[in-house]
This record gives structure tokens, C-alpha cells and sequence, in this order.
């Protein structure tokens, strides 16, 4: 743990920057000051002030785009802002599972062992499962960091929780991901089939088709 990290993550104990976070990162890009204040409730000058603040600290990052009317009187681009690429971590005392994790992949990897770790993670996703057993599934995935959005009527996973891992091994790594959604959804009782590999940038490797109902 940093003091940078600390004081970064202090910024979000005030009630409208942590609003204004989640309306960023819930837009998954780009998102305008008026798009966020709109979403925290509070007014425009108010938010482009907080948003700044997050910046400054390295949580979220800002840019501009360009209006869509074009020549005299078209006005200056717009603002926007999105979500931090870096991650920030607080823990006491100061622990460090990630480089234990990333020793392990090794291990899976110099073993041949992807099989075997693709069958622990399901059975760790079906035990996750029954321990919620009854709950919708995004609600599940949302408290297990994957921040889960529908489209289409199908689910979307807007964060790896395992992304620096993910990029270290990608291949182990959502593999074993994709059978840690699919024991999931196992033992919620819902079809494992849902969950599939669907990768798109900046997003989880997973995202989960409709329901048969559907």
C-alpha cells in the first residue's frame, strides 16, 4: 500500500466524487460532465469540479470530444472523462497475493496442469454458487468485482477482476475465468452453457448470452 493510493482512495469517503466515479466507470468510455452530474444529481459546475479532483488523483482521466456540429459557432470540444486505466489498492497490513498468483500460473503453466486448474476453478464457481443460491447472477458477479451490464438482454462484464494476471497468462487465465462463471452459474442453478468466452478491449474475457426464457 502507497500513501498515494491511500490519499487517492480518501477522495471517494466524500459522497458526490464517489457518485460521480460510478457514473464514469458505469459509462464504460467516454462520459461528459453533464452525463455525470446528471447522474450524481448535482449540477454541472459543481461536477466538473469533483471529476477534476479525480483526476488529479489519478482515478479517473480526461480528454475531449470534438462536437458533432462542425465550422463557425460549433463551440469548443467537450469535456469527457473515463476511468483510470492504473489500479489502486489499500490493505492492512500491506498484503501481496497478486505475486503469489502469478507464481502459481507459472507453476500450472510449467506442469501442464490447465486442465486440472480449469476443473478447481469450476468446483470453486459451483461452491460460490450454492453459497448464493436464489440471487441473480449479476447480483453475484457484481459483488465479485466484475461489474455486470445487460445488452442485448444478454450480460456484459465490464471489469476483470483478474486483469493483471489476465495480462501476464491470458490464455490460462480466462480460460480458467470463463470455467469459474460457468461452475457459477451451476450452482445457482442456472445453464453453465450461458457463460462463454467473448473478449472485447477493456472488458472481462466472459460475458453471458440470454436465458433460455428468452
Amino acid at each position: 500500500m502507497s500513501s498515494d493510493d491511500l490519499d487517492a482512495l480518501a477522495l471517494l469517503h466524500d459522497p458526490v466524487r464517489r457518485s460521480l466515479y460510478a457514473a464514469v466507470a458505469a459509462g464504460g468510455g467516454d462520459v461528459g460532465r453533464g452525463e455525470a452530474a446528471e447522474a450524481a444529481g448535482v449540477s454541472r459546475t459543481l461536477a466538473g469540479h469533483h471529476l477534476d479532483k479525480l483526476v488529479e488523483a489519478g482515478l479517473l482521466e480526461s480528454g475531449f470530444r470534438a462536437q458533432e456540429k462542425k465550422g463557425p459557432g460549433s463551440g469548443r470540444p467537450a469535456k469527457v472523462y473515463r476511468r483510470a486505466r492504473g489500479e489502486r489498492s489499500v490493505s492492512l497490513p500491506p498484503r501481496d497475493y497478486a505475486t503469489l498468483a502469478s507464481v502459481l500460473a507459472g507453476v500450472v503453466d510449467a506442469l501442464g496442469a490447465e486442465e486440472q486448474a480449469e476443473r478447481a476453478a469450476r468446483e470453486a464457481g459451483v461452491t460460490m454458487g450454492g453459497r448464493h443460491a436464489g440471487e441473480p447472477v449479476e447480483e453475484v458477479l457484481g459483488a465479485r468485482g466484475y461489474e455486470p451490464y445487460e445488452e442485448g438482454g444478454a450480460v456484459r462484464l465490464r471489469n476483470c477482476p483478474f486483469h493483471v494476471l489476465a495480462e501476464e497468462r491470458p490464455l490460462l487465465v480466462c480460460s480458467m475465468n470463463l470455467a469459474l462463471c460457468q461452475g457459477l452459474l451451476e450452482g445457482l442453478g442456472d445453464d453453465p452453457g450461458r457463460a462463454r468466452l467473448d473478449a472485447r478491449p477493456g472488458e472481462c474475457c466472459v460475458a453471458l448470452s440470454k436465458t433460455n426464457k428468452d
